[in-house]
């Protein structure tokens, strides 16, 4: 694999010593920030990485604290981008790695399965790239283990959005009564003037006004 320092690429192309390398290497565990396991059964601690250099031999491991304890569940590295990732270390027989580096997206999430109370706490995701000249990045998630997970009430949701549906139902069908009758009066005026044109011309016919019938005259003697 193409093991080019960060220094070297530098040199060839000197703009990209302007980026930041923490903007190069990015780690991400999903948008929540915490996520919620209930007592007994498995739990998916996303996480993935990216990075517009490229790597080889990229290390990452995952820690595990809370406010009794702090120590490092699982060690692996990840040989190339045609790789998958390889556990080197793991402190529980619980934990699996679930990552894959398939299709660019350069996962190495790990599931942990019979969650107990005591797995309560911050799970942190560390990736280091020696590419980068060892650039480091990480972040972290909130695991909290439950009895049950409460079933959210939509009720009053529902009912909103009944109401706010009901609202605009109606509206929509007073513009239409309103639209229908604005139709239904313009043809009534157009049918009442039509009426008087019409009656304006047989008035006219019989006054003898233009364009009324010629009197006929009697013929005239010789």
């Amino acid at each position: 694999p193409d093991k080019t320092p960060l220094s070297e690429i530098e040199k060839q192309f000197p703009g990209l010593c302007l980026l930041p390398v923490s903007l190069s290497l990015e780690v991400s565990v999903g948008k929540a920030t915490t996520i919620y396991a209930v007592n007994g059964t498995e739990i998916l601690l996303p996480c993935t990485f990216s990075s517009c250099f490229g790597f080889y031999d990229l290390h990452f491991w995952w820690t595990y604290n809370n406010s009794d304890t702090s120590r490092t569940i699982l060690d692996g590295i990840v040989k190339n981008e045609k790789s998958d990732p390889k556990v080197k270390f793991k402190d529980d027989e619980r934990i699996t790695l679930e990552g894959s580096i398939k299709e660019k997206v350069n996962n190495i999430s790990i599931l942990l399965r019979n969650v107990d109370f005591s797995d309560t706490g911050k799970y942190t995701c560390f990736v280091k790239n020696p590419k980068e000249n060892h650039a480091g990045h990480n972040a972290t998630i909130f695991l909290q283990v439950v009895d049950k997970l409460e079933e959210v009430d939509n009720t009053v949701t529902l009912i909103i959005l009944a109401v706010v549906g009901g609202v605009i139902g109606l509206l929509i069908f007073i513009m239409l009564v309103k639209k229908f009758i604005a139709f239904v009066l313009k043809k009534t005026q157009e049918k009442k003037k039509e009426c008087l044109v019409s009656s304006s011309g047989n008035d006219n016919t019989e006054n003898g006004l233009p364009g009324s019938k010629a009197e006929e005259k009697p013929p005239t003697k010789v």
